[in-house]
């Protein structure tokens, strides 16, 4: 391998949501006694995924198999009401990580379906998130992904609404959009967009890159939609060689001249430097930035409960007064360093 510089994309990794929904899991396994349980993979990172695995945590794809009384977390792509209900209902304690992005989508389907709207929605077949989404309002929404699914569409009788999965990428959203606007020119979409900032910043990142770089590499999961449509971008751009990988030991050994290098919303910066490492630039590398990305999403209210009465049982422990107390300052640490610190434990 003979990289001679790397052009490294910024914005990149991970996104609000996915920062904190691995945070909160991460409480939860300090907290409580292993096995703690999460419904679905808390973000589509294998690494990710793994380390939790590691710690003791239990990923499984139906609420049924938790037993009853333990702790579960539900991930961040947002879950059926009623597989919240029955995480409820078995008594344990639970922690709703979904992203607030998909919550906006949520309540935009229950809500537009509550005024007798037909809900178009733009997904993924049988991705997490979409699956959720669609469970809101089952009888009164309608999944596109293809031109030729919005040709198939009947002529509804009410009012139509147009919604879409968070992680989808401009290109895959525009085109079936403006199909289905065509179709239903009375259609009514929400004021603000539902596809996710940090995808399109991702995206955007990309842009300025791909068309500069002897070859592109692209870090995350195979089941990562937003690292997906990353691969797709760079190669609708004209990118001469596109790689995915999910680290760096699946780096081919002939790549060089000059690589770009980016990351799903899904993947922790530690990917990114062990890349930079194996790619082993003569030049060093370059970072290209889009755009500032400072979004932050609090801990889940379950977590921030947790955080409060731990704050509050050992600041009372040592003799403390409680209105003087630190408080706990989740903006302050990252993901990734949680999840080093996990690997390290």
């Amino acid at each position: 391998m003979t990289v001679d510089n790397v052009l490294l994309a910024a914005p990149r990794g991970f996104c609000a949501g996915v920062e904190m929904a691995i945070k909160a899991l991460a409480w939860m396994v300090r907290t409580f006694d292993a096995p703690v349980y999460c419904y679905h993979e808390i973000v589509h990172n294998r690494i990710v995924v793994n380390r939790f695995t590691e710690r003791g945590v239990i990923f499984v794809d139906d609420v049924s198999e938790v037993p009853v009384g333990r702790p579960i977390m539900l991930s961040a792509h947002g879950s059926a009401p009623a597989v919240v209900a029955d995480a409820r209902s078995r008594g344990s304690y639970m922690v709703d990580s979904v992203c607030p992005l998909v919550t906006k989508v949520h309540h935009e389907v229950r809500t537009r379906a509550g005024k007798g709207f037909h809900i178009v929605y733009v997904g993924h077949e049988g991705h997490e998130e979409a699956v959720g989404t669609m469970a809101v309002a089952p009888d009164a929404i309608t999944r596109v992904e293809t031109l030729d699914e919005v040709a198939a569409l009947p002529e509804f009788t009410e009012p139509v609404a147009l919604l879409a999965q968070t992680t989808l990428s401009h290109r895959e959203w525009e085109g079936v959009a403006t199909a289905v606007k065509a179709r239903y020119p009375a259609v009514w979409t929400p004021g603000r967009s539902d596809l996710c900032f940090a995808t399109t910043n991702r995206q955007a990142s990309l842009t300025k890159i791909a068309g500069k770089v002897d070859a592109m590499v692209v870090i995350g999961s195979a089941n990562s939609s937003n690292t997906l449509a990353l691969e797709r971008l760079a190669r609708e751009i004209g990118c001469p060689r596109v790689v995915r990988v999910n680290e760096a030991t699946e780096l081919p050994d002939d790549l060089h001249g000059t690589i770009g290098v980016t990351a799903g919303a899904s993947a922790p910066e530690e990917l990114v430097v062990a890349v930079i490492e194996r790619l082993a630039p003569a030049g060093g590398f370059t970072q290209v930035r889009a755009t500032e990305e400072d979004e932050y999403f609090p801990p889940p209210r379950h977590i921030r409960e947790l955080q409060s009465a731990m704050e509050t049982a050992i600041t009372t422990t040592l003799g403390g007064a409680i209105h003087s107390r630190r408080a706990y300052d989740d903006r302050s640490i990252s993901a990734s360093a949680v999840l080093a610190a996990l690997a390290n434990a």
